[in-house]
């Protein structure tokens, strides 16, 4: 790959919750980073997480040893399916984690390619030249809701049911994700998230502090921000910086 990329990332139990069931990977062999955010019982979605973003390394890291390589955007279909593969059936073993699922935002670079694979409501953000813009779609109810244009962005607060989630991987044991692919440029800065940030510090907040702090320190004050805003839930960013691979 012809870029170098540096990876800061910080997760927090937040102030409400007595667990965190969030999760996140890193392998830059791969140039493969992970965001997860469980669902389900005291401890299943501990371990949908956790099973999620380990079983996306595994069948990456099989297919790059493998001699017969999967295409990228079919490579993580691939993985997203084994992974809610292996969490249903682990439900369906264990009656205390029966119905556990897991949000998944996953980052992959490969060919000097960017492909994003996501399920649920964790985001992946793309930080280009003091501008943010949300690369993955949310698949809540209200973000459906908002694209039928029955609420409004700004009305989100007031939603009777704004956590519920539409698709996630492991409820069920096929899922499809979203996949979408670009190219990245130098500068570049991916930032990745569970709902427990972007659910109380708004998009214009993120951008404003990842474009004031080096990533390093963004990553803390985003988790920070989060906390004061009340902190309903479990906090999970991760930064993604793209560098020239000369410097």
């Amino acid at each position: 790959m012809g870029f170098r990329i540096e990876v800061h990332s910080e997760t927090d139990v937040g102030l409400k919750r007595e667990k965190n069931q969030d999760a996140f990977l890193t392998n830059a062999d791969l140039g493969l980073y992970m965001v997860a955010d469980g669902m389900g019982g005291h401890k299943g979605g501990e371990v949908a997480s956790r099973l999620a973003v380990e079983t996306i390394q595994e069948v990456v890291q099989k297919s790059i040893e493998d001699k017969e390589k999967y295409p990228p955007r079919e490579l993580i279909q691939k993985a997203f399916g084994h992974a809610s593969q292996n969490i249903y059936e682990t439900s369906t073993r264990d009656m205390d984690l029966r119905g556990m699922g897991t949000t998944l935002v996953v980052t992959y670079f490969c060919d000097e390619t960017l492909y994003v694979g996501n399920v649920g409501d964790s985001r992946a953000y793309l930080f280009r030249e003091g501008k943010m813009w949300q690369m993955t779609e949310d698949h809540s109810l209200i973000y459906e809701q908002i694209k039928a244009g029955l609420w409004s962005e700004f009305e989100t607060a007031a939603f009777p049911a704004k956590n519920v989630i539409t698709r996630s991987v492991g409820f069920e044991k096929r899922v499809e994700c979203d996949i979408i692919q670009r190219r990245p440029t130098v500068g570049d800065k991916i930032i990745m998230c569970s709902d427990g940030l972007t659910g109380l510090v708004s998009d214009q907040k993120i951008a404003e502090i990842v474009n004031m702090n080096p990533s390093k320190i963004a990553v803390q004050k985003l988790v920070e921000e989060a906390n004061k805003s009340g902190g309903d839930d479990n906090i999970t960013v991760m930064i993604v910086s793209v560098f020239d691979k000369e410097k």
